[in-house]
C-alpha cells in the first residue's frame, strides 16, 4: 500500500487517497452486507488506526477517514482478518434491499453477478476510468434511480416477462435509454459499452460515446451475437452483423436509438407509471428515502440514516450492540448515506429506532438533515476553511419548514465539494473571504457574495425568512428561490 489514489479515483483498500484529514478508504462488501460483529470490528479498527469516523456515502460505500501511510496497511489487514472480502474493479451496483424485497420486479444479483464475471473475462477491468460503474435496478421499494452510472440496467414488466431497460450516462430520470431487451442480450449491451468506454482511454464515461455509437447500442438485436464480435474501436463504432442479422439471444422490445431524434420505427419514448416500476412526477416525489420501516419477503428492515453521512465509529458501536441484542442478522449499506438492519422482529424495530434517535442518528425521513451535504470541513479537514458541520445542524435545526424535499443545501469547507460534485439549489463554500453563496451551482463556482463563516447559518436563515415571506401556498422551496433570482437570494444572504 505505498501508492495513493488520486482524487477522482475511488479510494480503495488497496489505494487510500489523500485528504485534508488523512487518507480515507473505502469499502464495498462482496455480500452486499455485514454481519453485525463484523462492523463492530470495522468501528473498532477506525478507532484504532483512523480518526474514529464512520461515514456512509451517497452510493451506499462505507468510508473511514483519517488514516496514515502506517495505519492504513494496519487497518486492511484487519478488515482481511475480519472476513470482509470487498469489491474490486469495475463498480456493478444493485439496490440495498436487493433479493430480499416482495415488491422488486426482478432479483437484479444474479444480473450484476454475469455482469462482473463478463467485465473480468474480457479484460475490461484495467482498461476502464476509475470512476466508470454500472447499475442493476430490480425496482420495489427502494430504487437506485438516485444514484448516477455509465450504464443502468432497470428491470420493467411486460408482456413476455421481465425485460431490462439499457439507458447511459445519468440517473433515473436523465439516462439515455438505448434499448429493452431480454436478460442475456442487456448483459451483452453493457459489456459493449464498457468496451467502447475502454477504447476511448482511462478518462471516458459513457456520456463520451458518439451517435453512432449509441445508434450501433440501440440496433444490437440486428447483429450477430457478441462471441463471434471484434473488439469495438469508438473509430469504427459499429457492431458487425452475422449471416442471418440477429441475434438468436436477443428479445428486444421496440429497441431504437432514443438520442438521435430521428423516425426509426418503434422508438422508445420515456417511461412512466408502472412501465417503470416508479410512479410519475419529478425525483423528490418519486424516491423513497432508505429511512424508516420496509417489509420484506421475511421480516422487516429498518433504515437509520447517518446525519451528513458521518458519525463517531463508538456511537456506531452502540447502535449495532443494540441491534444484535434485537436480533438484527445482517446491515446493508443504503445509498443516501444510511443503514439498512435487517431481521428484526415486528415488534423490536421501535427500541431499535429508540437508540439510534438518542445517540443522534437519523430515524425521520422528512429530517432537514437529510436536505444538507456537508463535508467534515473545519476543524477536522485540513481544507476545510468553514466549520460545516456546525453551521449545518443549527440550518436544520432552525429551518426545517423551508428545507423540503425539492431543496438540497450544499456546505463544503473547500471548493473542492466533495460531499456533493453536483450542483444544488443553494451551496455555501469556505474561502479566503468567509462564507461564499452559490446559487444553483457547484462549490466550484464563484459565490455570488460572502459573509464571515462563524455567521454563514444566519445567512441562510436570512434567505429561509425570505422563502417565508415570498411564498405561495403549495410553492416548494426550490421553486421560490427560482422566482427570487439570484440577486434576490444573495441580497437576502448579506442581509444584516
Amino acid at each position: 500500500m505505498n501508492a495513493f489514489s488520486r482524487r477522482g479515483a475511488c479510494p480503495a483498500l488497496s489505494a487510500p487517497m489523500q485528504t485534508g484529514d488523512g487518507l480515507l478508504v473505502r469499502l464495498n462488501p462482496v455480500a452486499g452486507g455485514l454481519l453485525p460483529k463484523s462492523l463492530i470490528g470495522l468501528c473498532e479498527s477506525a478507532l484504532r488506526h483512523g480518526n474514529g469516523i464512520m461515514e456512509v456515502t451517497a452510493r451506499g460505500g462505507l468510508q473511514i477517514r483519517g488514516l496514515t501511510p502506517a495505519s492504513a496497511p494496519l487497518l486492511a489487514m484487519e478488515v482481511d482478518a475480519l472476513g470482509i472480502a470487498v469489491r474490486t474493479g469495475v463498480p456493478v451496483e444493485t439496490g440495498p434491499l436487493a433479493g430480499l424485497d416482495p415488491e422488486e420486479i426482478a432479483d437484479p444479483r444474479p444480473m450484476a453477478e454475469r455482469i462482473r464475471v463478463a467485465i473480468e473475462e474480457a479484460g475490461l477491468t484495467a482498461r476502464r476510468g476509475p470512476k466508470v460503474s454500472v447499475v442493476i435496478d430490480g425496482g420495489g421499494q427502494l430504487t437506485m434511480d438516485a444514484v448516477t452510472a455509465d450504464i443502468r440496467l432497470a428491470a420493467i414488466r411486460t408482456d413476455a416477462g421481465v425485460g431490462w431497460l439499457i439507458a447511459v450516462a445519468g440517473d433515473g430520470q436523465n439516462a439515455k435509454p438505448l434499448a429493452m431487451a431480454e436478460e442475456e442480450a442487456a448483459r451483452d449491451i453493457a459489456l459493449a459499452i464498457l468496451r467502447m468506454v475502454a477504447e476511448k482511454g482511462r478518462d471516458a464515461h459513457a456520456r463520451d460515446l458518439t451517435e453512432r455509437q449509441r445508434r450501433s447500442l440501440a440496433s444490437w438485436h440486428s447483429f450477430a451475437p457478441p462471441s463471434v464480435l471484434p473488439d469495438i474501436s469508438p473509430f469504427r463504432g459499429e457492431i458487425g452483423s452475422s449471416a442471418d442479422g440477429r441475434t438468436s439471444a436477443a428479445l428486444v422490445f421496440g429497441a431504437t436509438s432514443a438520442i438521435s431524434g430521428g423516425g426509426d420505427q418503434g422508438a422508445i419514448s420515456p417511461l412512466k407509471g408502472e412501465m417503470s416500476g416508479r410512479t410519475e412526477g419529478g425525483a423528490a416525489e418519486r424516491l423513497r428515502p432508505p429511512i424508516g420501516i420496509f417489509n420484506l419477503s421475511n421480516g422487516r428492515a429498518l433504515g437509520i440514516g447517518l446525519p451528513f453521512g458521518s458519525m463517531p465509529a463508538q456511537k456506531l458501536i452502540g447502535l449495532t450492540q443494540e441491534a444484535i441484542a434485537l436480533g438484527v442478522t445482517e446491515i446493508r449499506l443504503a445509498p443516501s448515506r444510511a443503514l439498512l438492519f435487517i431481521g428484526l422482529s415486528p415488534t423490536a424495530y421501535h427500541s431499535l429506532q429508540q437508540t439510534a434517535a438518542a445517540l443522534g442518528f437519523v430515524t425521520d425521513p422528512a429530517d432537514p438533515r437529510t436536505r444538507i451535504a456537508a463535508c467534515p470541513g473545519a476543524p477536522a479537514c485540513a481544507s476545510g476553511r468553514i466549520a460545516t458541520r456546525d453551521i449545518a445542524e443549527i440550518i436544520a435545526a432552525e429551518n426545517r419548514d423551508i428545507l423540503d424535499s425539492s431543496l438540497t443545501l450544499h456546505i463544503s469547507g473547500c471548493a473542492k465539494g466533495c460531499a456533493h460534485p453536483g450542483p444544488a439549489e443553494l451551496t455555501l463554500v469556505g474561502g479566503e473571504n468567509g462564507a461564499g453563496l452559490v446559487v444553483d451551482g457547484t462549490a466550484k463556482a464563484l459565490p455570488a457574495g460572502y459573509r464571515p463563516g462563524y455567521d454563514a447559518a444566519h445567512g441562510i436563515g436570512r434567505v429561509a425568512a425570505a422563502i417565508r415571506s415570498a411564498r405561495h401556498p403549495g410553492e416548494t422551496a426550490a421553486a421560490c428561490l427560482a422566482r427570487l433570482g439570484t440577486a434576490g437570494v444573495v441580497k437576502a444572504y448579506r442581509q444584516e
